[in-house]
C-alpha cells in the first residue's frame, strides 16, 4: 500500500481508510474539518491529474479508475495526525502504537 510520490512515502486516502477501518469519505471529511492539523505537504497533499494517471498506468488497478476526485496522499506524520482525529477503534489502536 505504501507508494512513493514527490519523493515521499505515502498512503492514498482509500488505503488509509482500509487501514483505519473507515470509509474514504470519513478520512477526507476529517481532513477537511481539521485543516489546522495538516498545515502543509509534509502531512498530506492532493495528487495531480498527471500523478493519478501515472499511478493508474503503473498499477493497473480499478480502484484508482473509480475515483471522482483526486486522491489525497498521507505521509507518516499525516497518518499519525489523522489517527488522533478519527473515532474508529483501529485508528485509536494505531495511534497508541505510533506507527
Amino acid at each position: 500500500m505504501i507508494i512513493e510520490i514527490r519523493g515521499q512515502k505515502v498512503l492514498l486516502d482509500s488505503d488509509v481508510a482500509k487501514v483505519y477501518e473507515v470509509e474514504t469519505r470519513d478520512v477526507n471529511k476529517a481532513v477537511k474539518n481539521n485543516p489546522d492539523k495538516f498545515p502543509n505537504e509534509s502531512y498530506i497533499f492532493e495528487l495531480t491529474k498527471d500523478e493519478l494517471e501515472n499511478l493508474r498506468w503503473k498499477f493497473s488497478t480499478t480502484k484508482l479508475s473509480k475515483t471522482r476526485v483526486l486522491p489525497k496522499a498521507f505521509t507518516e506524520k499525516g497518518l499519525y495526525m489523522l489517527a488522533t482525529i478519527l473515532k474508529s477503534k483501529r485508528a485509536t489502536i494505531s495511534n497508541a502504537k505510533k506507527w
